[in-house]
Parts: structure tokens; sequence; C-alpha cells
């Protein structure tokens, strides 16, 4: 399957140096019903340099999971564009938010409700980097490079490892890597992972609602070039059952007083409000999160609130630079691969920029979930 997709772009290369006659292709993606992705090109007549050039877009809902048949039209609202790195050039790849033709936010749109929060606590500088943890899998959904009706052997040498049979797809984690540099994306890392075909990528520091656009983006290229090497993508936070390590999405949180000297203390009290709502954070961070937040394998209990200094087993670690520093930033172990970062970001400046008892992306969740 590789190959063959391999050989298809060699042939596609050469109608991508054609002449585009001054025309401009956007590729418009959105988050759709169901937390996956979709896009879709648009040609424009010229080079675009600002958000507010790009037109409002609409597609069929209803073949989305977002609408019913006889209403389907929802709209897409333009809210970041990147550089294009498959067309190049002056192409461009569109990050689109979803509203419906009442101009209310379509019930899948968790931005919409996320950006009034950050705006909200602007003031704050709220800072965020996500872990993204992902699983390789081949076309029949086994995980990409294990043996055929096997296992390969237990986890120990493949975090971070290097050589055959300790890692597996460097290509294709490589090739996303440049893509996002291309496309102008605070990736700021990748490592392979305790999971052999698992690996992670890190997007930020990005401050308040560009992390999560940017996650989306990455997210997005990932699936794309995932598409030219015949390997599909799992977000899923525990795609195999036994002995062997989840997928997270780990958020790294900090604000501008928890990054200047004496920011501990700052660090302590955003701790502190996020004991007082650990199950509302549990219902935003992401489906079958039980199955991966068991107190092993590196994850805290699911039903029950801890934090700790360099410890990995905790809901909440401090790093030990950050200790030793007395400010920087902290560490929420809880999200699982899968969340969706507006809902994740969004709940995080609301509980420690805001009033405990405030319940916004709560609300959220249960909009979604109705």
């Amino acid at each position: 399957m590789a190959e063959t997709s391999i050989e298809k772009t060699q042939i596609l290369q050469k109608y991508l140096e054609l002449d585009q006659r001054g025309r401009i292709i956007a590729e418009y993606v959105w988050i759709d019903g169901t937390g996956n992705l979709r896009s879709k090109g648009r040609t424009l007549k010229k080079k675009v340099t600002s958000i507010d050039q790009l037109p409002e877009w609409n597609f069929d809902g209803s073949s989305t999971n977002q609408a019913p048949g006889h209403d389907s039209d929802i709209y897409l609202k333009p809210v970041a564009f990147y550089p294009d790195p498959f067309r190049r050039g002056d192409n461009i790849v569109v990050l689109a938010a979803c509203y419906n033709n009442d101009g209310t936010p379509n019930k899948f749109n968790h931005r919409h409700e996320a950006a009034k929060l950050f705006a909200a606590h602007k003031d704050e500088e709220i800072w965020f980097g996500l872990e993204q943890e992902y699983t390789l899998l081949d076309m029949y959904d086994n995980v990409y490079g294990w043996p055929k009706g096997g296992f390969p052997a237990p986890q120990g040498p493949y975090y971070c490892g290097v050589g055959a049979g300790k890692v597996y797809a460097r290509d294709l984690i490589e090739a996303h890597y440049r893509a996002c540099l291309y496309a102008g994306l605070e990736l700021s890392g990748i490592n392979a992972e305790v999971m052999p075909s698992q690996w992670e990528f890190q997007v930020g520091p990005c401050t308040g609602i560009e992390l999560g656009d940017q996650l989306w983006m990455a997210r997005y290229l990932l699936h794309r070039v995932a598409e030219e090497f015949g390997i599909k993508i799992s977000f899923h936070p525990k795609p195999l059952k036994g002995d062997w390590n989840g997928a997270g999405c780990h958020t790294n949180v900090s604000t501008k007083e928890m990054r200047l000297p004496g920011g501990m203390k700052y660090i302590e009290q955003a701790i502190e409000k996020l004991s007082k709502r650990h199950a509302e954070h549990i219902k935003l961070y992401g489906s079958d999160n039980e199955m991966r937040l068991t107190g092993r394998h590196e994850t805290a209990s699911m039903t029950a609130f801890s934090s700790g200094v360099a410890n990995r087993g905790s809901s909440i670690r401090i790093p030990r630079s950050v200790a030793k520093e007395g400010c920087g930033y902290f560490e929420d172990r809880r999200p699982a691969s899968n969340i969706d970062p507006y809902l994740v970001t969004g709940i995080m400046c609301e509980t420690v920029c805001g009033a405990i008892d405030s319940a916004n992306m709560t609300k959220e969740f249960e909009r979604e979930s109705s």
C-alpha cells in the first residue's frame, strides 16, 4: 500500500509544478459532528494576506452529522490560514469555524465559547502547550509494523528509541514535522512514545485560542501526510488493551504571574482550583478516557485528583525544574489524545483565571451531549 501511494505522489509532482495562472487554491478545513476533520478546496483570484480577504463558504451538514437533511446548510467562517505544504506556492489551508444559518455557532463549534473566555481573561496572558500522542495503524486497523497476529517485545526500548525494530514509520513523522514547520505552526518537538508505533508531537507555547487552532491544523496535516504513506492515524486514548501505554494530550499551562519570580504561589493556587472541579474537567477531557486513566501506565486515577512534583502518576505534575526555580508552568496529565483542544483550554482558562463556580464550558459539554 505504501509503495503504491508513493508512486502516485511522484506522478502528481509534475502536475503540481504547472502554472496556476494567478489563481490561488484555499483548502477549507473544519471539524465535523464526530470530532473528525473535513476539507474542500476553493479557487480564489488573488493572493490572501489577511483573514478578512477570505470569503465565508458553506457545506452540506447532513453529510457530516452537523445538520438535518431538511435544513442542511452549515456556514464556514475562516478563523486562521496557513501556507499549504502540499500545493505550496501562494496556496493556503484555511481553518474555518462552523455556524448555523441563523448566525449561531453550530452545536460542535466549541471554539466560539472558548474565544469569549480568552477575551475575558486576556490580561492573564495564559499560555498553553499540548503534547499530542497518537498511534499508527495499517489499512486493516492493526498497529502499524507489529507482527501479524502477534506482539512485539514488551515496552522498554521504544520511548525515544533509535533503530530498526524500535521505531516505526519515522519517514512519515519527519514528513509531518516539516509540513507543520512550513505551515508556520509552533511545533516545538516530536518523539517516539512508550508503545511501539505510538508517537507524539508538541504544539506551543501559544496564547489563548491560537493553541486550539494550531493543534487542529497539525492534526489535519498529520492525516494528509499519512494518506501518502497508506497509514491511518488513531487518536483513541487506549487503542490496545493489555500492558500497553494509552495515548494522552498532556496540557501545559502558565499565566503571566506563574512565569514571573515567585510564580509557584500562583501555580499552587491554580492546582487548588483544579482540585475542586476535577469531575467537571474530566467530562471535557476526551471520550473513552476511563480506559486510559487507570492509575497504571503513567496515569492518575479517573476519579481521584492528585498533584506532585515530577510525578507522572498524578493528575497535575509540577516539573522538577519549576519547583527548583520557583516559577514556570504545570502539566495537566488527565486529557486524552482525542480531546477537542478548545474545550480543554477553555475550561482550563475558566478554572484557573476565573471564579471556581463558573460553568460555561461545562454547559458546552451538556450542549454537545444533548
